[in-house]
């Protein structure tokens, strides 16, 4: 189907008149004296004196640049047949620690020892990509809290941020209160059954401004569903942590549990690879939230017609006015031989 993306473009028509009417006049450029002679200079000229085209006639090829310049602007484009969006989903942003303690090789991966950020990105990718028809967003939070990618269809995208992602990007210390609170921001006006928060972190809230219990507080209050995850091994397990002299006791786990059942999500322990995944799956199962349907059609955009035509139709005229007393010139020239 065609249509015109900007009709209302076509209300400049009158506009060179306008000027026209507006402006001084410009010297035409003719002659205030006429002599006998001016037949043979005529052909000097590229004009015949005393024979002119009418005023119409002179204006039109002007006239069809301008409108096809209009037209160009208006957006003409054709529209395909509509495509179903997708009709169900959640909004779904994952805030992910990124402080130096998330640097600890106490996970194993394939059969090597891994950062606990590594890990993340590693099961976490797979999760993110395997969202069809979710909004998904990330955010990264150290000692403050950034959204580095807002809600988005584009899953891959955010994998790929998610895959950069560097410790201590965003500080040393843990923002557990302002990641939520940033979360809420960019949630609460989202439909109100598909707020949904995954909080992955190691460790205990040690900076930021606001308290990670006020924060949820407030999630509840807006709707926000979170899940938190707690990531680390356990110190008794032996292994990397006692080699690196961390006992185990970093991670505050009461307050990650308060913070999912006061808005009615789950808290997770992830002390093993096989763990994290779990916990990926489980929230695989959760009740997509229902949206309106919509509906999209694919737009081919034609401007690029009208605006040739007016490219060449400008060549045509300026040739025109190039050529054409030459060309006469030499014809004069032929008739005196």
């Amino acid at each position: 189907m065609f249509e015109l993306a900007w009709p209302w473009i076509f209300l400049l028509l009158p506009l060179p008149w306008v000027l026209r009417w507006l402006l001084p006049a410009a010297d035409s450029g003719d002659a205030a004296l006429k002599v006998s002679f001016i037949g043979e200079l005529e052909p000097l000229a590229g004009r015949r004196a005393g024979v002119a085209l009418p005023a119409w006639r002179q204006q039109l090829p002007y006239l069809v640049v301008w409108l096809l310049l209009l037209l160009a602007a208006a957006r003409p484009q054709w529209l395909g047949e509509p495509l179903p969006l997708p009709t169900s989903g959640r909004d779904l942003l994952l805030a992910v620690d990124v402080s130096g303690s998330m640097d600890y090789p106490d996970m194993q991966w394939e059969g090597d020892e891994v950062s606990r950020l590594e890990l993340v990105k590693h099961l976490l990718g797979n999760f993110i990509i395997e969202r069809r028809g979710d909004r998904v967003g990330l955010i990264l939070f150290g000692s403050k809290a950034y959204l580095q990618a807002p809600l988005t269809f584009d899953r891959q995208t955010v994998r790929t941020w998610l895959d950069e992602a560097a410790i201590g990007i965003a500080g040393g210390n843990t923002a557990i209160g302002d990641a939520i609170g940033l979360a809420i921001k960019r949630l609460r006006e989202r439909p109100a059954q598909s707020r949904v928060l995954v909080l992955i972190t190691d460790g205990a809230n040690n900076g930021g401004e606001l308290d990670p219990l006020l924060a949820a507080r407030l999630a509840a209050e807006e709707g926000v569903r979170i899940h938190t995850i707690g990531i680390g091994s356990d110190a008794e397990a032996g292994g990397v942590l006692q080699r690196f002299g961390f006992v185990g006791a970093e991670l505050d786990e009461p307050t990650l549990r308060a913070i999912a059942e006061r808005t009615g999500g789950d808290y997770f322990r992830a002390r093993l690879s096989s763990e994290l995944k779990a916990i990926g799956d489980t929230l695989d199962q959760l009740e997509p939230a229902a949206q309106q349907p919509a509906q999209a059609r694919v737009a081919d955009a034609l401007y690029v017609w009208p605006l040739s035509a007016a490219l060449l139709i400008s060549l045509l005229l300026v040739a025109n006015s190039l050529w054409r007393p030459a060309l006469q010139r030499l014809i004069w020239r032929g008739e005196q031989l």
